[in-house]
């Protein structure tokens, strides 16, 4: 796990290759069909044969949350296990990957239909910093953790503090702390520069490879209030699409969000999981696969007794 652009696709591939495992993807938007650009999704010449679960499984109209997650990645896993093989998660999609290695509940049924909708109606006529301002004034921590474009999470936990009275936040931290599996958490970072150089590098290689036509490809769709164009990538050049912006704006607006992106995914998996971190500078490669390697081998070698 780590932030956009650190490296694990390609350190998570030589890992199945050692090691005979799988990978399950971590990220809550790769799970969609033709999002393939903007998602920086994996290409089939760059899987070199390793077996992938958790991608191309929706269809961007369709929603999918955190407890469909957890259902079909642990389905996922122990198909895997009980094949011989190694589970790899990868991506960066914290409460996703915690949901299942914790074995989260979740209250599907507290549900207030009504209000839901009366939240989208507040946030499409006035915007949807007004609906995360008043999650913020009932559920800071909540806020904190969930960006304001994410509208479907923000009114879930409006929604379970109005039918419940218990914030969203304090029903995480009731959740059981511990793993459910043997696991070993390996998080990728890289000195703060370098990581933002690489991101904006990123953007400008997924403009070369048509991110444009592929997001003006779901905007001559019409598909635009649904949770998988709330994706960093889309929403921008939506935006430019909208002409409320110019590309160059749209662009470095990508570039921005992506940026703010990585910074809040290295403060969840700082704060909330037990993670072991390996710092990346791409001069030394070899020589941190090899420490990481090691860490694996000590977590196989404490199974094995």
């Amino acid at each position: 796990m780590g932030p956009t652009a650190v490296g694990k696709t390609k350190l998570s591939i030589e890992l199945a290759k050692k090691y005979n495992g799988e990978v399950i993807s971590g990220d809550s938007m790769q799970i969609y069909r033709g999002m393939d650009i903007g998602t920086a999704k994996i290409k089939k010449d760059e899987m070199d044969g390793i077996p992938h679960h958790l991608i191309d499984i929706k269809d961007p109209n369709e929603a999918f949350n955190v407890a469909q997650f957890q259902e079909i990645v642990t389905n996922c896993i122990n198909d895997i296990t009980a094949r011989g093989k190694l589970p790899i998660i990868v991506g960066g999609t914290g409460l996703y990957i915690e949901a299942v290695l914790q074995n989260y509940t979740f209250s599907e049924a507290i549900n207030d239909l009504g209000y839901r909708n009366e939240l989208e109606l507040l946030a499409k006529e006035q915007g949807v910093e007004v609906v995360h301002e008043r999650l913020r004034e009932v559920d800071e921590e909540s806020a904190k953790a969930i960006h304001p474009n994410n509208v479907r999470r923000v009114i879930r936990a409006l929604e379970i503090f109005h039918c419940t009275g218990q914030k969203m936040s304090e029903q995480i931290q009731k959740q059981d702390k511990e793993y459910i599996y043997e696991v070993a958490l390996i998080g990728l970072t890289m000195e703060r520069d370098k990581l933002y150089e690489r991101i904006n590098h990123r953007v400008d290689i997924m403009m070369e490879e048509g991110l444009l036509d592929e997001v003006k490809f779901f905007y001559d769709q019409g598909l635009r209030d649904c949770q998988s164009i709330q994706a960093i990538g889309y929403k921008e050049l939506y935006d430019y699409f909208d002409g409320s912006v110019s590309l160059n704006m749209a662009i470095e607006n990508l570039k921005q969000n992506s940026r703010r992106y990585a910074k809040r995914q290295l403060t969840w998996f700082r704060n909330k999981m037990n993670v072991t971190w390996f710092e990346m500078d791409g001069h030394n490669y070899v020589k941190k696969f090899g420490e990481i390697s090691e860490f694996i081998e000590g977590k196989l070698a404490l199974k094995s007794e």
